[in-house]
């Protein structure tokens, strides 16, 4: 099993107090470290740890980040550094929200859903 490279304590990461994220297509490795507030050999590490991280490489063989990738390496970060979680429990954080994601609701705001649902699915049956 591998050993987790050891990471800067959170107080000794520099970093801006909200990470922002400029307006480009993509980051380097250099540029998402800055970001995050980690050193490179973490992002590759949690790279390996997280299958969602999935950076595209560029010819020369450099990994670049697109903004979904750097969102979810800050959302690892705090689930790791902030709130205390541990590889595996971040993991299953991770991958429980990216199940949910694009997900809407099911219920209509006036309590009506299941009236509206069938009607839907009557008309459609129609078709």
């Amino acid at each position: 099993m591998k050993e987790p490279p050891v990471a800067l304590p959170p107080a000794a990461l520099p970093r801006a107090p909200e990470a922002q994220i400029p307006s480009k297509l993509y980051f380097k490795i250099g540029e998402v470290a800055r970001i995050v507030g980690v050193e490179p050999f973490v992002l590759r590490y949690w790279q390996t740890e997280f299958r969602e991280i999935e950076p595209v490489k560029s010819r020369t063989k450099q990994r670049l980040y697109r903004r979904k990738d750097v969102e979810l390496i800050l959302r690892i970060r705090d689930l790791l550094y902030k709130e205390g979680f541990t590889i595996e429990g971040a993991r299953k954080q991770v991958r429980a929200s990216s199940r949910h994601e694009g997900q809407l609701p099911l219920s209509l705001p006036d309590g009506k859903s299941r009236v509206a649902f069938q009607k839907v699915r009557k008309g459609l049956e129609e078709v």
